[in-house]
């Protein structure tokens, strides 16, 4: 399934690794550090022109990619939990 994550934008469901809230992660500065590296090596797709909430890391094909998304974590799980789905794959820290 895919799952649609603002703009014209949308990710296959079994691709996604995790859906992290940018405020309660940033504050580590191993996240930083990932979301500094991502952004150098190109994996980091801005969606939208709001400030982003959260990010989506996904992996498909041995590429990863950073997608820094308008919705919460929660906005995320709700979307999912609405359509029957599991958010298995969900983290909140």
């Amino acid at each position: 399934m895919y799952i649609p994550i603002g703009g014209d934008m949308a990710v296959r469901e079994e691709t996604i690794v995790g859906v992290f809230d940018l405020d309660n992660t940033t504050w580590s500065k191993h996240t930083r550090n990932y979301l500094r590296l991502a952004e150098e090596e190109g994996k980091v797709i801005p969606v939208g022109d709001e400030l982003p909430k959260s990010f989506i890391v996904t992996r498909e094909m041995g590429m990863e990619r950073v997608y820094l998304i308008q919705f919460s974590a929660a906005t995320m799980e709700k979307r999912l939990s609405k359509k029957g789905r599991s958010a298995s794959w969900l983290t909140k820290f």
